[in-house]
């Protein structure tokens, strides 16, 4: 996920879930609440510890983007 982020800046999870099944297991992947497949808790959870504040992610958009200078402090962007 990191150095897919780093090639296209952005990170779309529903584009990239189905490439981690692929490659890592179904152990790294679940089925939500919403029925759509989804990147495993503890996945998020590395994720978020190697982009530490270098990322964010946009809630509008729906994405993991980089930081840019107008980015308020926190992992979050409101919308």
């Amino acid at each position: 996920m990191f150095a897919e982020l780093n090639r296209k800046q952005r990170l779309y999870p529903e584009a990239v879930v189905l490439d981690i099944r692929s490659e890592f297991g179904e152990e790294f992947v679940y089925t939500n609440e919403n029925g759509n497949l989804a990147i495993d808790r503890q996945v998020l959870k590395g994720f978020r510890a190697i982009t530490g504040d270098d990322v964010v992610w946009d809630r509008t958009e729906f994405m993991w983007r980089k930081r840019e200078s107008h980015d308020e402090p926190g992992k979050r962007m409101v919308d």
